[in-house]
């Protein structure tokens, strides 16, 4: 019984990783884009101090800004949207396909033989150098450096 339930639970789990709610109202929970597309009528166009357009020149401006930004952007992403997210989940998928199917299994195939590689350059080091430096350590071990001062 406690196994069917655990069964059942990890099958919903896995459909609700493609199926899960949305937050339709935080669209950008992770702050992705914070910084980057924040773009107010204030960023974009200023008037100094002495150089005032009429009140009415200003409200229409900041209008007609705003509300094009607002519904172009909604007829782009409208139009463009779901094509760019086919794009972009077939690019995330070919990445996450290399990524599993080429890259690690590279990585780790040449750990494998990286390590055998190693145990012959380390045997060939201790068989040849070792015996090398201890011998030219003795030789050297009894040369004193005396520092005198002439005047």
């Amino acid at each position: 019984m406690a196994d069917e339930q655990t069964e059942l639970e990890e099958r919903i789990i896995i459909k609700d990783q493609h199926t899960k709610e949305i937050d339709l109202v935080n669209r950008d929970p992770k702050h992705i884009n914070e910084d980057v597309v924040k773009v107010d009528f204030e960023d974009v166009i200023a008037e100094p101090v002495g150089t005032y357009s009429f009140d009415g020149v200003w409200k229409t401006s900041y209008t007609t800004f705003t509300v094009s930004k607002y519904w172009c952007y909604r007829l782009l992403s409208a139009i463009l949207g779901i094509p760019l997210a086919v794009v972009w989940g077939f690019l995330f998928a070919l990445i996450s396909f290399c990524h599993i199917w080429a890259v690690v299994p590279c990585i780790k195939s040449y750990l494998i033989e990286i390590q055998c590689v190693s145990r012959i350059y380390s045997l060939c080091i201790h068989t040849f150098c070792d015996p090398l430096f201890e011998a030219l350590s003795k030789i050297c071990s009894n040369v004193r450096v005396a520092l005198r001062k002439e005047t």
